[in-house]
């Protein structure tokens, strides 16, 4: 798929649309796709960079609340273009009990819209957006968080688990 056309998918995935195929290496060795994790909940959060600020307290606080999630049947996997040496040392460092997935080549984050410019201190640059997709056990967008900001987010994806 060419860019554009990878844009105006990207751009028009909402809510109740089928959720972009995935498969993405894992820290740790193996694989996480879409198709694999086919009758479960799943909540992909793309972040931008392992153990910055930000991300870090994002992903203690899905760690925080992994039981809950597992009580609802819903995985949790984390999504950035970080290699998976770097995945493993943020794991490994704040012991977070779900899988961190490589989009190195950014496949995946242009197929969810979370690949854009942004910017900081004056200057522009491409990034990862802070975004959360909520994906039920058939493989349905139900809820999408985009522009996440971080403090009360990981409560707010689980009472929309708790409303589907």
């Amino acid at each position: 798929m060419n860019a554009p056309a990878v844009k105006a998918a990207a751009a028009s995935l909402t809510e109740g649309n089928p959720a972009p195929a995935f498969d993405m290496p894992v820290d740790g060795g193996g694989r996480v796709s879409l198709q694999g994790l086919r009758g479960k909940r799943i909540v992909l959060y793309f972040y931008p960079k392992d153990d910055t600020p930000g991300c870090t307290i994002e992903a203690k606080d899905f760690r925080d609340f992994m039981t809950d999630f597992q009580a609802l049947n819903t995985v949790v996997v984390g999504v950035s273009k970080d290699d998976l040496e770097s995945h493993a040392a943020f794991k490994e460092k704040y012991c977070l009990p779900f899988p961190l997935a490589s989009d190195e080549d950014g496949a995946v984050c242009d197929a969810y819209g979370t690949w854009g410019e942004k910017s900081m201190y004056g200057k522009t640059f491409m990034g990862i957006d802070r975004a959360t997709f909520l994906i039920d056990e058939k493989g349905i967008v139900r809820r999408i968080w985009r522009k996440v900001k971080v403090d009360n987010h990981v409560k707010d994806v689980l009472e929309a688990i708790k409303a589907l």
